[in-house]
């Protein structure tokens, strides 16, 4: 059911309520980089963009402009998202195929990120697979397109968001919390909830850790009893269990790590199994790729896939799910998901659980363009609420 005119009203007086300068023609990296004000005026915007399309009310901002994508893994959600999200503000796309573009031919990034920017008002990257490379590489687009506004060289410096780095992916992340508040009636609904963000078997190595980084990075902030369950040696960063940490104790959750998917299952409100791989092996990944060591890094994952088989237990089965709370918690997942039996042999969860879930799954996802579109809103604006109002009292139709 759509969103009446009133409630998004009622929804712009919040946003006018939270502090935004600091977003204002500013880039989108990390949660954990956000004020509470910051994360609390995405949300709040992302529902606003979704109830006035809801109510056949255009929210195009833009009247030419474009939208750059530079993906350097591949994407089916994160992409058309990304699309989404610019049509709706009324950019149109542009993806950058590093393939047949100049830069396989030398092009340095400063060169590239220049070229790409003339009348461009956001440049969208997911650089993941690397550790050390991917939010590198998005900090030097952005310092040079930085370099290019100042010097002149471009009219508007467009914005940087993060559609995936090797250390979070705060649309996907962001997009999950605004499916869970949906779910639970409110923000204020879910402290004390718990959380378990749980590694899963899967057949293949070299899955990213942005996705369990990145919920351990938000969902700490809301209160929340955030678990992370790994088998031994499947390691995050340090440094991103420290900002959980920290966060936990600061919103009155909490935040702790266990080697039994049956412990974080137990009593759990919310599930997000999912694999991923070991940050030292990641790390070893990535220098075996920068030296050109091909055949090592065919014996790595030899070697990874072997030790993931030691774990196949560790899957979201009808069993454990009986062990939640009431046996119907929330499941989670960014998708693609390994599915025994249907995507592959054994996998991170039973066909049955992902089936039930299949629903809430496809609702989870459709909260990312929005976020996207809120992040790239933000950016642009001074102030965003009396933008939005402006929208809404015009009320141009979208279809006519």
């Amino acid at each position: 059911m759509a969103k009446s005119k009133e409630y998004i009203k009622s929804l712009i007086n919040v946003l006018e309520g939270l502090e935004t300068k600091n977003m204002y023609q500013n880039d989108f990296f990390h949660t954990w980089k956000e004020s509470d004000d910051e994360i609390m005026a995405v949300f709040e915007v992302a529902e606003i963009l979704r109830g006035l399309r809801e109510n056949n009310i255009s929210a195009k901002v833009f009247d030419s402009g474009l939208g750059i994508s530079i993906f350097r893994d591949n994407s089916t959600r994160t992409r058309f998202s990304f699309a989404s999200a610019c049509n709706l503000l009324g950019l149109e796309v542009q993806d950058l195929d590093e393939k047949v573009s100049q830069i396989a031919h030398g092009e340095t990034v400063r060169e590239t990120a220049n070229m790409i920017s003339f009348m461009a008002d956001v440049i969208g990257i997911r650089d993941d697979m690397y550790i050390g490379k991917g939010y590198t590489y998005m900090k030097t687009v952005s310092e040079s397109v930085q370099e290019g506004y100042r010097d002149g060289v471009l009219e508007q410096r467009p914005t940087l968001v993060n559609l995936q780095c090797d250390i979070d992916h705060p649309t996907q992340v962001m997009a999950d919390m605004l499916h869970i508040i949906n779910e639970f009636g409110g923000i204020e609904n879910l402290k004390g909830k718990k959380v378990a963000m749980t590694w899963a078997y899967s057949p293949s190595y070299g899955k990213p850790l942005s996705v369990p980084q990145g919920v351990i990075g938000l969902f700490t902030r809301f209160g929340m009893d955030v678990v992370l369950a790994h088998p031994e040696g499947y390691n995050v960063m340090s440094d991103v269990e420290e900002i959980a940490t920290k966060n936990a104790a600061k919103s009155g959750g909490s935040f702790k790590k266990v080697n039994s998917m049956e412990e974080a299952f137990k009593d759990a409100d919310i599930v997000y199994p999912k694999s991923w791989a070991p940050f030292a092996v990641m790390e070893e990944r990535t220098r075996l790729v920068e030296n050109g060591e091909f055949d090592a890094l065919k014996d790595l994952e030899k070697k990874c896939l072997e030790n993931n088989a030691k774990y196949k237990n560790w899957t979201c089965s009808e069993e454990l799910m009986k062990t939640t709370k009431n046996g119907k918690a929330l499941y989670l997942h960014c998708l693609p998901a390994d599915i025994t039996g249907v995507s592959c042999k054994e996998g991170e969860v039973d066909a049955s659980v992902f089936d039930r879930y299949l629903v809430p799954l496809y609702k989870e996802a459709s909260y990312k363009p929005y976020i996207i579109a809120a992040m790239i809103f933000l950016s642009k604006f001074k102030e965003p609420g009396k933008k939005l109002t402006e929208l809404l009292e015009r009320g141009k139709k979208r279809i006519n």
